[in-house]
């Protein structure tokens, strides 16, 4: 019998990877304490026992011209993580969303026979569908976090499992309102505005100026709002400072770690499109939504798209709930207007609030980090 331990390259390129990665290899240590993980994350993973090659702050890029403007660094990754794959030959790679590097990645331990275990699912069914006969020939095994993945992949001939949504579990603060705002000096009589500028460093520069401004407008209109950013982990004081500077507001700066305590404080939220859309929703906040990239990005992807929303919050929820303020749309303007009428209007924001309840109900049952683990380990030991 081989008693040797199992070792596992693991691939998150960006925040909510590394969160939902670092989940991933602490339920699997439970089951296996032996387990050797190795490969792309952040602070999370390396806090959870991940041997860290390349750090995730540096790899997240969203938008085609982004990547291409990034294109020799992420090639220099890429080839050293297959450098990697052949050296140790790992027991198996996980790799978490980030679909374009990942696939790349699969092909080379397809190539040496390493299995492949996919978790978190690219966006296929939204657009650029055809790659899912790409995922057939690479990857062992999806393990999906929305129900309505499982056919989409069934259809094609992958191997799939729902494993559940590992944010129905995490998404959570222990504070109630009035300790939110005790937490972070706030006043209970002032109305909070969030804001959520997104976690990489190219969506920083592409919308947390515009954020600004719009909340600049709001305050205007609303003199007595508070405004409150959590700062994600991905990113340093010293990288917003110069944003926050050109502003004159008065923004409360919660270090990551924090976002679920601040979003209990919050009224409305304005929010980058991505991850933190569901998780906003499941803390019932009503929110309104950003996308913006790069303009040529944006004229491909556009094409490509085949959903009708953008926000994972509208698209889990099968309907437009918040609203979403895509490209052009996503002026300081047309932000600040939505978010006052959130901010102002008590009856519309309590709909919006009950609208988000359903989402949890649509996402399934509890227990998805430790149900990927289980399936990780099913894969390393059969």
């Amino acid at each position: 019998m081989n008693n040797t331990p199992k070792q596992v390259l693991i691939v998150a390129g960006e925040a909510s990877g590394d969160h939902h990665a670092a989940r991933l290899v602490e339920e699997l240590h439970q089951r296996d304490p032996d387990v050797h993980f190795a490969g792309i994350g952040g602070e999370r993973m390396r806090r959870a026992g991940v041997e860290i090659l390349v750090d995730s702050a540096d790899m997240a890029v969203v938008g085609l011209v982004e990547v291409l403007a990034n294109y020799r660094f992420l090639k220099g990754v890429l080839d050293r993580m297959r450098r990697e794959l052949r050296e140790r030959r790992p027991d198996m790679l996980i790799l978490v969303d980030y679909p374009d590097f990942n696939l790349r990645l699969a092909a080379t331990a397809k190539e040496l026979g390493i299995k492949v275990l996919y978790y978190i699912s690219p966006q296929v069914w939204a657009w650029r569908k055809k790659r899912v006969y790409k995922i057939k020939k690479l990857v062992d095994m999806m393990a999906v976090v929305f129900p309505f993945e499982v056919p989409f992949y069934e259809q094609a001939g992958v191997p799939v499992r729902f494993v559940g949504h590992p944010l129905v579990d995490e998404v959570k603060s222990e504070l109630d309102r009035a300790q939110a705002f005790e937490a972070f000096d706030l006043d209970p009589q002032r109305p909070v505005l969030g804001l959520f500028p997104g976690s990489r460093r190219s969506e920083i520069k592409r919308l947390l100026p515009t954020v600004l401004q719009s909340a600049e407008l709001v305050q205007q209109k609303m003199p007595q709002v508070q405004f409150i950013l959590p700062r994600a982990s991905t990113l340093s004081d010293e990288f917003l400072a110069p944003y926050l500077a050109q502003s004159e507001l008065d923004i409360t700066v919660v270090p990551g770690r924090r976002s679920y305590d601040v979003m209990r404080a919050c009224d409305t939220i304005i929010s980058a499109s991505g991850t933190a859309t569901l998780e906003i929703a499941l803390m019932q906040v009503p929110l309104v939504v950003l996308y913006k990239i790069a303009p040529l990005s944006y004229r491909i992807i556009s094409r490509l798209l085949k959903v009708e929303h953008i926000a994972l919050c509208n698209i889990v929820a099968g309907e437009r709930v918040a609203p979403e303020l895509i490209q052009h749309d996503a002026t300081a303007e047309k932000i600040s207007r939505e978010a006052l009428s959130l901010l102002a209007d008590a009856e519309k924001s309590a709909a919006m609030r009950e609208r988000l309840g359903k989402i949890r109900e649509k996402l399934g049952g509890s227990g998805g980090s430790a149900n990927v683990a289980a399936l990780a380990l099913e894969l390393l030991q059969g």
